[in-house]
């Protein structure tokens, strides 16, 4: 299907892009790598008056390691950072997330800052960054906020940026010693989207858990962070029993949505199933980075 008549904007510097936001404001679309935007244009599922192209914008190419912060540029390619060793050495739930994510076809266009903009519920990307306590750098007019995951997904495939700005870069905690990660899900096929997706990241110290995450992707309308289950883990020592516990916690007030791809029981008793399997496997290599 051909897409829609649209007027195309390609500006070549931040200031430039920001000041073509806030003249279309919500009439325009950013494109990144437009693996999500140019089907639901060529559908009819999204029809922006303007499109601005942000792709020449090199300066939101980059990865960068800082006082214990990982910044990563919202034009770095998904493929990139998933060949990244300084990504997988710093952040690696998001290294474990990346090559879930579609197909090399779809890594080698698609953008970090562009799927985390998109924040569709189902993307590993939004569960990630909700587990690791993710902070986003928009800029606009007005000038720099920063946002905190928390606050970044207000419904489904909307977030808290505003119309006049642009999604520039993304912070991540480093991993500390002693930190194992897993990224889990069920799909009906390799490269679509997850029926349930989870997000692991569990920190030991002498044996004992001293930092647990957990977050969700697939069961409601933003990532779901399994808090109650996480404060459960922490102070305890690993074992079947406790993930178990956990995993009960867990998925106990989770509500998943129902669709072709099953009932909202069914996706809770993958949810159950898969934190049980993310603890072990965090766990296990939780062990081997001490």
């Amino acid at each position: 299907m051909k897409l829609p008549y649209v007027e195309y904007e390609a500006p070549t510097t931040m200031a430039e892009a920001v000041d073509l936001l806030a003249e279309h404001q919500d009439e325009a679309s950013v494109l990144a790598g437009g693996q999500s935007l140019i089907p639901l244009m060529a559908l009819r599922l999204a029809r922006p008056a303007v499109l601005i192209d942000i792709n020449g914008l090199s300066e939101l190419s980059l990865v960068a390691v800082e006082d214990g912060r990982v910044t990563i540029g919202a034009m770095t390619r998904e493929y990139v950072a998933e060949d990244s060793a300084t990504i997988g050495d710093t952040v690696p739930l998001l290294a474990a997330a990346l090559p879930l994510i579609g197909h090399e076809a779809i890594r080698s266009r698609g953008t970090i800052g562009g799927s985390l903009a998109h924040a569709d519920p189902a993307a590993e990307l939004p569960a990630v960054a909700r587990a690791l306590d993710a902070e986003f750098v928009v800029r606009g007019r007005a000038g720099e906020r920063v946002v905190p995951a928390a606050d970044w997904f207000e419904g489904y495939l909307a977030t808290s940026r505003r119309p006049d700005e642009i999604l520039a870069e993304v912070r991540f905690p480093a991993a500390g010693p002693g930190t194992g990660v897993a990224f889990l899900e069920v799909a009906r096929r390799h490269g679509d989207f997850a029926i349930v997706g989870l997000a692991v990241s569990l920190t030991l110290a002498d044996g004992v858990i001293s930092d647990a995450r957990l977050a969700f992707a697939g069961v409601s309308d933003v990532p779901v962070r399994a808090a109650e289950a996480e404060d459960l883990l922490i102070g305890q020592r690993p074992s079947a029993e406790l993930f178990a516990e956990a995993a009960r916690v867990a998925t106990a007030t989770l509500d998943p949505p129902a669709d072709l791809n099953g009932s909202p029981e069914y996706r809770k008793q993958i949810a159950a199933t898969l934190v049980r399997r993310g603890l072990q496997a965090a766990a296990d290599n939780a062990d081997e980075r001490q």
